[in-house]
């Protein structure tokens, strides 16, 4: 069964893998496998986004399947099936050494965070996917781990390209035609917050030399809400006289389920992995449906360990509460209050409603095909961090680019058809005429109006007279932006050949979401 358990691990794991790379265009305006089916089944993701926007996804409907398999089962999906729980089992066996023993109090800690984020989604705190263990693996690798995957190999490659032998270099030209076609990214992505939530991952992959599976014992909020769901399930673990209680299953137990002492197996912390069965010296321990009590002794007490108290139950809930007018007694939510370069990607959910959907797992970033689309940090508030944010200055917004909606979990970015997203507006481009090639430095110029995709051009050309340092009069084309026409994708700003701080630039002013942010009565 530990073989069975390890192949199951294996097998979902390179699944997600396979469909984490699937999440990119290929050349055409639709994905086929999003790997947002993971999150699909996340019960966690469910409940809160059924809590704090009332409204759920079809898809998360699969969940169910999870939640069912769950109560007959036990904890079998993070056991079996989770690929972070399966990348904190590998990092888990790779040192031999005897690691601490933990207190078991600390395997608590993840029901108070689970009640933390309940009771906030249920304040319409939308929080829940900074810790959901899915949203988290995808955020991880999206903007750390894969652009580090990409950066590493593009420069290994080169580097054989410059200096090797041209044996080795026809060799290795090869492999990477190959690994451009299947693993490597189009082109090299880019992400802000890149280290910062790299080192997040690494830190808690890094925790297992600490414990076994720590993350997964103590800090797993849907590790919490399975267990929650497990504690009375068919599938349960008996114990014969043969027992010498000698301890072995305790070693190998990837969970705090206590299966060495009497009467206090703990059925909500088992994940099932079917270590003790296997190593037991004796044969005693057996996993099944039900019990035979004339062979057998069930150790099984299913309220042992979920004692939370009346003390660390109150402060979870009360957190839960406080937390919600902490973050929000902010101007960021205010028209007009918020950062001007917040700029939501097209079919994005009115401000407020947005970020109750939002569950920051960083799929519409991994899929944007300019690299536009990056992490806020504090540009949204505390409640929108990591959320998307259109960042002109290093990719425009696609004019005939709908994958960010395809593949959003939660229908925080709504999936929108061609003909629908080529009039949303997500903001409103200026000129700086103090740096504008044409305006202050009489030096023709442009470059806006020619890579304004829109059918009637948003930016026109306006001659004017203007004279340079000689006193010589020069004809220059002057550009103007309609403010109707203009559906701030920024592609002026990306391709404006004034670098650093472009001459004309794009803020979220007049975007179509919001009746508020509109610099027009009449727009």
């Amino acid at each position: 069964m530990r073989n069975l358990r390890r192949t199951s691990q294996g097998v979902f794991l390179l699944g997600f893998i396979f469909l984490f790379l699937q999440t990119e265009s290929k050349g055409a305006d639709d994905l086929g496998y999003p790997v947002k089916l993971f999150l699909d089944f996340d019960p966690l993701i469910l409940i809160s986004s059924f809590l704090s926007s009332h409204s759920v996804q079809k898809a998360f409907y699969l969940s169910l399947i999870v939640i069912i398999m769950t109560v007959l089962l036990g904890r079998v999906f993070c056991g079996w099936i989770c690929p972070l729980g399966t990348l904190n089992n590998i990092m888990s066996s790779i040192s031999k050494k005897s690691r601490r023993h933990v207190s078991l109090k600390w395997s608590k800690s993840k029901y108070y965070i689970l009640i933390f984020f309940i009771i906030s989604s249920l304040f319409s705190l939308q929080i829940t996917g900074i810790m959901d263990p899915v949203s988290l693996l995808i955020r991880s690798f999206s903007l750390s781990i894969y652009p580090l995957f990409n950066y590493a190999t593009r420069a290994m490659f080169d580097t054989i390209y410059n200096t090797g032998p041209s044996s080795l270099v026809d060799v290795s030209e090869s492999v990477y035609s190959g690994l451009k076609q299947t693993v490597l990214s189009f082109k090299q992505p880019y992400f802000y917050q890149s280290v910062f939530t790299g080192l997040i991952f690494i830190s808690i992959l890094g925790l297992n030399f600490y414990e076994r599976r720590f993350w997964c014992r103590n800090l797993c909020p849907l590790g919490a809400l399975l267990g929650l769901l497990s504690r009375y399930a068919i599938l349960t673990r008996s114990v014969s006289e043969g027992c010498n209680e000698c301890g072995a299953c305790a070693e190998v137990c990837q969970g705090h389920a206590s299966p060495d002492v009497k009467n206090e197996w703990k059925k909500a912390e088992c994940m099932y992995c079917w270590n003790c069965d296997d190593i037991c010296p004796n044969n005693a321990v057996i996993l099944g449906v039900g019990k035979n009590s004339s062979s057998y002794s069930t150790g099984s007490n299913t309220n042992a360990g979920i004692n939370l108290g009346r003390r660390g139950l109150v402060t979870s809930i009360m957190s839960g509460v406080v937390i919600v007018p902490l973050i929000r007694s902010t101007p960021f939510l205010n028209a007009g209050a918020s950062a001007p370069d917040l700029i939501r990607p097209p079919g994005a959910l009115p401000e407020k409603e947005f970020l109750k959907r939002c569950i920051k797992c960083g799929e519409c970033m991994k899929v944007c095909i300019t690299n536009g689309l990056q992490p806020t940090l504090m540009e949204a508030g505390l409640e929108g961090i990591w959320s998307p944010v259109l960042v002109p200055r290093l990719g425009y917004c696609e004019y005939r680019c709908t994958l960010c909606g395809q593949v959003c979990p939660t229908g925080a970015i709504q999936t929108l058809s061609i003909e629908k997203k080529i009039d949303v507006k997500i903001g409103l481009a200026m000129i700086d005429k103090g740096r504008c090639l044409p305006y202050a430095h009489a030096t023709p110029c442009i470059v806006c109006e020619e890579v304004c995709p829109t059918s009637k051009k948003a930016v026109w050309l306006q001659k004017a007279a203007v004279k340079n340092r000689r006193g010589d009069e020069i004809i220059v084309q002057q550009p103007r932006v309609d403010l109707k026409l203009c559906i701030g994708c920024g592609i002026c700003e990306a391709k404006c050949p004034v670098k650093n701080r472009p001459a004309i630039y794009v803020t979220s002013t007049g975007e179509s979401r919001s009746l508020d942010n509109r610099l027009l009565l009449n727009q």
